[in-house]
């Protein structure tokens, strides 16, 4: 059987992304340079095999073209861990998403990391 392992993402500011991402609930596995010279750090959400590789390249220029790539998390309850991230200091949108929640059965949500990559919230009840 074949498993997918992981993604790897460039980003232009290690920490930053790494701070973004513990926000998000990841947790920081493994950091070390690789035989390239690019820093890479290992991102874990837990119950997860699927990991994220966040890689800094010091000689590549991240441009994140709009709708090329994102991530997605699912949450058991969207509000809550919506909230939870605002109350961090991350935008939430779409603009008035508490009220857009309150009623209908796909509740989707999206944060910006700090390289511009997408992040999808699904509710996963």
């Amino acid at each position: 059987m074949i498993k997918f392992l992981h993604t790897r993402i460039r980003v232009s500011k290690p920490a930053e992304s790494i701070d973004f991402y513990k926000k998000v609930g990841f947790e920081l596995g493994q950091q070390k340079t690789s035989p390239q010279g690019n820093e890479l750090a290992f991102m874990n959400l837990p119950g997860n095999e699927h990991f994220l590789e966040l890689t800094y390249s010091p000689d590549y220029k991240v441009a994140v073209p709009e709708d090329l790539m994102h991530t997605c998390v699912g949450v058991p309850d969207i509000i809550h861990y919506c909230a939870k991230l605002e109350d961090q200091g991350i935008e939430i949108w779409p603009d008035g998403w508490r009220s857009k929640f309150s009623s209908g059965d796909r509740k989707m949500a999206f944060i910006t990391d700090p390289d511009g990559y997408e992040v999808e919230i699904l509710e996963t009840r």
